[in-house]
């Protein structure tokens, strides 16, 4: 039996690894070949782990972002698994497999088909996230589900903190179903396609905090693209600066005149209390562009100060 893994990011490499684990115990004979690519500069590097752990273990690897380029590596594949694919796999390619092609995707379809829905979930102040695994299609994420479960999303929780747990509902269902996968006897169900949304491909410029929004809109933004993504960032005197934490603060005064961006106090060893456009936020942790992570209390204690200008 011939395999063959699409994957990438860290949660591939972890899926990779699983997936050794799993195939160790019920398809010891079985050959694998892993595609991956190079990501992009803003994102955590992951590219020379997978390909290290999949030489490692004997299975062949192959960098590619567009798999029909590398078709020779695929005819004789029997079974087709994506972890974190974010090219489109043209049908002939898909349509293969003797045994199927599937997706493994972090939302609970067919809610938020598309890029990063982890993230865009914390965005939109979700309570809860998910993992679904389903037959791939003509259409971004819209392949009939065979197994979906729900990861809940804590108010104050970083995107570091949901991946975790949603990385760890990827190898759970791959446990679980990789049997009938092997066997050819998966059930599957169609989406309701008429209850769909879709998410964008987020850019580095779409981690700028806007200080004129609401104090939940900026707090999602930088818990969800904190480490071990890039920050959310601003502005201090026309230089980057970096939020990697931040927390509500309910209880404020009530500003009249008020300056999104502006510093209006300080709690030593702490952090700095920055206004919004409905609000205050307790910024605690913060980074110069040309320097280290610090407590914000050492770089904003001045009510002279307005981030984002």
């Amino acid at each position: 039996m011939h395999i063959a893994l699409l994957c990438a990011t860290q949660r591939g490499r972890a899926f990779l690894e699983h997936l050794f684990q799993q195939l160790s115990h019920c398809a010891p004979q079985a050959q694998l070949t892993v595609f991956s690519f190079a990501e992009d500069p803003w994102e955590p590097r992951y590219l020379d782990d997978i390909r290290a752990l999949a030489q490692g273990c004997g299975a062949r690897f192959v960098e590619t972002r567009r798999v029909e380029k590398a078709s020779a590596d695929l005819p004789s594949v029997d079974l087709l698994l994506a972890v974190s694919w974010r090219y489109l796999i043209p049908a002939n390619v898909f349509q293969a497999p003797r045994l199927g092609a599937y997706v493994f995707h972090d939302s609970l379809l067919p809610q938020y088909r598309g890029f990063a829905p982890t993230v865009w979930a914390i965005l939109n102040g979700e309570s809860q996230t998910g993992v679904t695994l389903c037959r791939m299609a003509e259409h971004v994420d819209a392949g009939d589900i065979v197994a979906q479960q729900a990861v809940p999303i804590g108010a104050e929780e970083t995107i570091a903190d949901v991946m975790a747990r949603v990385t760890q509902t990827y190898l759970n269902l791959l446990t679980e179903n990789l049997p009938a996968l092997l066997a050819g006897t998966v059930q599957a169900t169609p989406q309701d396609h008429a209850a769909a949304t879709y998410t964008c491909k987020r850019l580095p410029e779409d981690n700028r905090i806007d200080w004129t929004q609401t104090t939940a809109s900026i707090h999602n933004l930088i818990r969800a693209v904190t480490f071990p993504y890039p920050g959310a960032y601003t502005t201090l005197d026309g230089r980057k600066l970096i939020i990697w934490a931040a927390q509500r603060c309910p209880d404020e005064l009530v500003y009249v005149g008020r300056v999104p961006g502006r510093v209006i106090g300080v709690e030593p060893g702490v952090g700095t209390k920055v206004l919004t456009g409905d609000g205050v936020l307790l910024v605690t942790r913060v980074q110069a562009d040309d320097g280290e992570p610090i407590n914000a209390y050492e770089l904003l204690r001045s009510p002279s100060q307005t981030l984002g200008r």
